[in-house]
């Protein structure tokens, strides 16, 4: 291995524990509206594929999963441990891996053009919901109709906010992490 190689190595190790460090400090931070809060976890995923595209995005996730799992109060709500991992809302902070790395690729993609960047995104956020829905219903033994009313409507108008603001901010970062050489093209 080169020095340029574990450089980028100890950059890609550092970006990623710092997005998931971001995961950890904001995504306890919710409003209850019903059986899923409106928690900025999903702003923070939206960012982590911005910035850090499909393979870092998605491994920052997958650290704050595991953070969460062993018991650190890092999910909404301060919660933590695997019983809310395998819970009724688990399968959506499990479709946040899925959400940042189709985001990320995305991203890549398009090379950061905001629409269809933002567009991948939405498509991201839509297989979270997909895998967070299906979960719901399996372990809430309800409806389609009602897991889509109670867990999927009510928090489009708030995430497709959290997309807008996501390229906002991600967009100029990402140029300036990549023109710093910490994150590949």
């Amino acid at each position: 291995m080169t020095l340029k190689d574990k450089k980028q190595t100890a950059s890609h190790l550092t970006v990623t524990a710092l997005m998931a460090a971001v995961m950890c400090i904001l995504g306890p931070l919710s409003v209850p509206i019903g059986a899923i809060p409106i928690s900025l976890t999903n702003l923070v995923v939206c960012l982590a594929a911005w910035m850090l595209g499909p393979r870092l995005g998605a491994a920052s996730v997958a650290v704050y999963l595991m953070l969460g799992a062993v018991g650190l109060p890092v999910f909404s709500g301060y919660g933590g441990g695997l019983a809310k991992l395998l819970g009724p809302t688990g399968g959506y902070l499990v479709g946040f891996v899925a959400q940042a790395a189709i985001g990320g690729w995305v991203v890549e993609r398009s090379h950061g053009r905001p629409v269809w960047s933002s567009l991948g995104m939405i498509a991201g956020i839509a297989v979270s919901y997909a895998f967070g829905t299906a979960w719901f219903i399996v372990q809430m033994g309800c409806t389609l109709p009602y897991a889509l009313g109670v867990c999927v409507l009510p928090f489009i108008p708030f995430d497709l906010v959290k997309v807008v603001l996501s390229s906002a901010v991600g967009s100029p970062i990402r140029a300036r992490l990549l023109q710093a050489g910490l994150i590949g093209r």
